[in-house]
Parts: C-alpha cells; sequence; structure tokens
C-alpha cells in the first residue's frame, strides 16, 4: 500500500504532530507498506528519506486565517496526479489542509483527516473558518480522534457527522523498553534519596512550568525528605536567531494556540530584546534559583536533555507531574506510564480519559477559563504532589499498572496496525 502522510512540520522538526506522524509512518514502512510525508522544507533537512519514510518539501507555509504563502498549487498537483492508495492529514489550521480545500472533491484517494483538537475553535478571528469546517470534513471518508470528549470530536458530532474512529495516541516501545542507567543521578546532581518529580513540555509559557516552580515552592515535605523538581523543556524564545526560525515560531504558535496567545508572546519577545525581563520563562528561572540558594532539601533543575537522557530521566523519576494550560492528547503522560511511573495531571485535554485508560495517574484539580485554557491553584497542586509523594503503595500500584497496559494498548506498533485496518478497509470500499 502507498500512503502519504501530509503534515506541518516533520523530522528533523521536534514536536507532538511530528512525532506521531514518525512513528505511525516507520510502523507502516516496517510493515511492508511505502509510506511518504508531505510536508514544509526546512533549512536544516539534508536528506529525502529517513528510516525508510520518503520526504517530499514544499515552500509553503501559512493558513487560510493568517494567508497561504508559497506554492501552494505545486503541493495541490502533487497529490491529485499522485498514484498513492490513501492519504492522511494531521491537524487543521495548518497549510497542509486548508491548501487542498478548494480541491478536496477532486482527490479521488480514500482521504483520511486528524482533527487534532481544533485548539482555535475558541478564538474570534477563526469563527468564519471553522463555519466552512463541517461542509470541509464531510468531504473525508474517515476522520480519526484521540480522545472521545473533545472539542474537535464534539463538533463534528454536533453537524451530524458519524463517519470516524477514536484511536488514542501512545508512547515508543523501541525508546521504553530499555534499562534504567544507574549513573543518571550521579551525572545529573541529583542525590539517590531524593523523590524526584519530572515534567516534560517546550518553554512556551503554556506547559505548566511555572506552575509547577510556585507549586513545588510551597510544597510541604516531611523532615528529611529531600525532593527534586526537574523542568525539562527546549527554550523557544530563545530559539528565533534567525528571521526564518523566526517567523516559523511564530507560525507554529499561532497554529496551536490562536492570535491572542500568540500577539501576548509576541509583546513579551519584544520587551525581552529591549532587556526587560518578563514572561514566565524568566519567573521559572528566578524560582529555581530562589529555591536552590534557600532550601536546604528542596532542588531545581531546568533542563533540555537529548531524548536519550530524557528517556532515562522518566526512568529514573519518581512521579511526573503535568499542569500544562492547553493539551489535547498529551504523549507525555502516555510516556511516563511506558516508563513505569504514575503520573499527576490537571484537567487538561483528555487527560482524565488518558488516567481511566492507562490507569496510571491521577488528576488534580483545576478549572478551564473562557478560552478553554485550564487553570491551577499552585497550593492545591502543592497538597496533591505532597498526598500521592506520602503514598508509596499507591505510587508503585499506578507505576506498574501503567507499564502494563501501555505495554498492552498503547504501543505505537500495536496503535499502527488501528490505522492499518482503517487504510485497508477504505481501500476496500473504493
Amino acid at each position: 500500500m502507498k500512503v502519504l502522510f501530509c503534515c506541518e512540520f516533520y523530522a528533523p522538526s521536534v514536536g507532538g504532530v511530528q512525532e506521531v506522524i514518525r512513528q505511525l509512518a516507520e510502523r507502516l514502512v516496517e510493515k511492508g507498506h511505502q509510506v511518504t510525508v508531505a510536508t514544509s522544507k526546512l533549512p536544516n533537512r539534508n536528506f529525502t528519506s529517513l528510516n525508510g519514510v520518503s520526504i517530499k518539501e514544499f515552500l509553503v507555509s501559512g493558513n487560510l486565517v493568517r494567508g497561504i504563502f508559497g506554492d501552494e498549487d505545486k503541493y495541490r498537483q502533487y497529490i491529485i496526479g499522485s498514484d498513492f492508495e490513501v492519504l492522511m492529514i494531521k491537524a487543521a489550521q495548518q497549510w497542509t489542509f486548508d491548501a487542498l480545500w478548494p480541491v478536496l472533491e477532486q482527490i479521488k484517494i480514500p482521504k483520511v483527516f486528524i482533527p487534532c483538537g481544533f485548539s482555535a475553535l475558541m478564538e474570534p478571528a477563526y469563527a468564519t473558518y471553522y463555519s466552512k469546517m463541517p461542509d470541509v470534513l464531510r468531504k473525508f471518508d474517515h476522520l480519526i480522534f484521540y480522545a472521545s470528549d473533545y472539542r474537535d470530536i464534539n463538533f463534528t458530532k454536533q453537524h451530524g457527522i458519524s463517519n470516524f474512529s477514536i484511536i488514542p495516541n501512545g508512547a515508543s516501545e523501541k525508546e521504553f523498553n530499555v534499562n534504567k542507567d544507574a549513573t543518571f543521578r550521579s551525572r545529573n546532581s541529583i542525590s539517590e534519596d531524593a523523590f524526584v518529580f519530572l515534567t516534560v513540555g517546550s518553554l512556551t509559557g503554556l506547559k505548566g512550568h511555572l506552575e509547577l516552580a510556585h507549586a513545588f515552592d510551597k510544597l510541604a515535605l516531611k523532615l528529611d525528605v529531600k525532593a527534586v523538581l526537574v523542568l525539562n523543556g527546549n527554550d523557544c524564545t530563545r530559539l528565533d536567531t534567525n528571521l526564518l526560525s523566526f517567523l516559523r515560531s511564530y507560525i507554529s504558535l499561532l497554529r496551536s494556540y490562536g492570535i491572542y496567545y500568540t500577539a501576548r508572546h509576541a509583546l513579551k519577545r519584544l520587551l525581552q530584546k529591549m532587556g526587560v525581563r518578563v514572561g514566565r520563562l524568566e519567573g521559572i528561572h528566578d524560582i529555581a534559583m530562589t529555591i536552590n540558594k534557600n532550601e536546604k532539601h528542596k532542588k531545581v533543575l531546568v533542563t533540555n536533555f537529548s531524548r536519550s537522557e530524557l528517556i532515562q530521566a522518566y526512568m529514573t523519576s519518581d512521579m511526573f507531574v503535568f499542569a500544562s494550560n492547553i493539551e489535547y492528547s498529551p504523549l507525555v503522560l502516555f510516556e511516563s506510564a511506558a516508563a513505569g511511573i504514575p503520573f499527576l495531571s490537571v484537567n487538561v485535554g483528555n487527560s482524565i480519559e488518558i488516567a481511566s485508560w492507562t490507569q496510571s495517574g491521577e488528576i488534580c484539580p483545576s478549572e478551564r477559563d473562557e478560552r478553554g485554557y485550564t487553570r491551577v491553584s499552585a497550593d492545591v497542586l502543592a497538597q496533591k504532589m505532597a498526598e500521592m509523594m506520602s503514598n508509596e503503595l499507591r505510587l508503585k500500584e499506578l507505576g506498574n499498572r501503567g507499564k502494563h497496559n501501555w505495554s498492552e494498548r498503547y504501543t505505537w506498533q500495536k496503535i499502527a496496525i488501528q490505522y492499518e485496518q482503517i487504510f485497508e478497509n477504505l481501500q476496500e470500499k473504493h
């Protein structure tokens, strides 16, 4: 079977969309299928294939709300004139999906779409865009959702569309079926007897790092108990060292979080360039510095581990904590289950559902504002962290159940089979 995946960014670019598509594409190649990924041209990509997956680059950017720039016609004609047998596009609000709206009926092969959350559904600037979405969705043969109760699937149901499947995200059996590295803690200056909290996410200001730093500062420890908080993530605000990467970072923010957040982010970035200390990233470092200086039994590490080192951070931590403001179906919760460590998450995306599926986590009380962003009190989060931290039997039970359930149902190898079955069924019907 010849399969074409379309997504805005792909390896070596890093992110949730890129990771899901890469894992699925490589698993399908291993099963004997030919897979190509159509994606944005990147200056740091010096290859046309990766692990058996062909990559077709297009110099296109944007979406229908901000405008699509580049050779979108070349992209359309590539798909219309191709001999692929199945097409799958991941995520709305980006050019590989939006550019095909005018020609969807000309694409005769089975078409699959993963809406990926509809993150800007509540943004006023996207009102017209989403008013047209039901008619666009009806032109696809099948839709795939990661959650059974979220804004994208609920939107779809409200408009009477029923040709969809729910397939959870997962974590890589290749990465997580490894042994713990006994030297991880020592080489990262982490005490062997410390209780380690870990969180993972890009430092956009929306992944909960600052909320966790505040909660950790308030965390009440029992006598002589040591605790370490590892805040892992790449600093997005410091990656825009040239115009192209600058524009790409803001395109990604717009697609993921909408105009309101991106405008605020741009203002903060401008003030930072002027030497004004503002923003959540500075707050994270300030709190970490204060805790490390004044707290005898607490330590905060702000890190950006390599992928292999991050896997070991998962494997050797005691609990994963997640306080992100907005998500769809966070991969990091599946990864904590794969590592055999329990998680504590705010009610963001479908975290409640993931906790139920994996049986490896608990949910901290939190609220969502009028734009759909999750907010959590530092005091409440600190109390819940302390409560879970003190129950060793519960932590062990959650970790063991999560590891077992992940290996049974949520490895990419097993998830790829579900996608393969959908593709094959669509081919038979076409």
